[in-house]
């Protein structure tokens, strides 16, 4: 089974940007992780990072058709932003799970707001980068009941 993790904008600072809020693990970690996991479950992981919302849009598309059963993504700032990511996403009729490494429901208002939320099949937050093993996990599960 194949699924994809997609990272939005500026998570290619990870271990550098704020590391009070994000932690020190970097983004290669956080694929390595979450590629790990996949594995650990019989999955295969492939990996996509963009600041660029065309980009991120594109790379959704573009996943039904190399056969990805289901996405998790960190959309970044996007979350709270981007129609045309949610759009994508209901477009590729494919189930995701929404993850976000902080808990942004105790940081700012602005950030309580996910345009991504109520079509995706989870949503986890606040568990740091552990998150996104968390993430994959309950992605397959929710694959294994279609």
């Amino acid at each position: 089974m194949k699924l994809l993790l997609i990272n939005g904008p500026n998570l290619n600072l990870l271990g550098t940007r704020e590391p009070a809020t994000y932690g020190h693990s970097t983004l290669a970690d956080v694929e390595r992780l979450a590629a790990a996991e996949a594995a650990r479950l019989g999955a295969e992981l492939a990996v996509f990072q963009s600041n660029h919302e065309g980009a991120l849009v594109d790379r959704i598309q573009a996943a039904r058709a190399e056969g990805v059963a289901g996405i998790v993504i960190n959309a970044g700032a996007y979350t709270h932003t981007s129609v045309a990511l949610r759009d994508a996403l209901a477009g590729a009729a494919l189930p995701f799970v929404e993850i976000h490494i902080s808990n942004v429901h105790a940081r700012e208002a602005f950030r309580h707001r996910s345009h991504l939320s109520d079509l995706a099949a989870g949503v986890i937050v606040g568990f740091g980068v552990d998150g996104y093993r968390l993430a994959v996990q309950g992605l397959l599960a929710k694959l294994a009941t279609r």
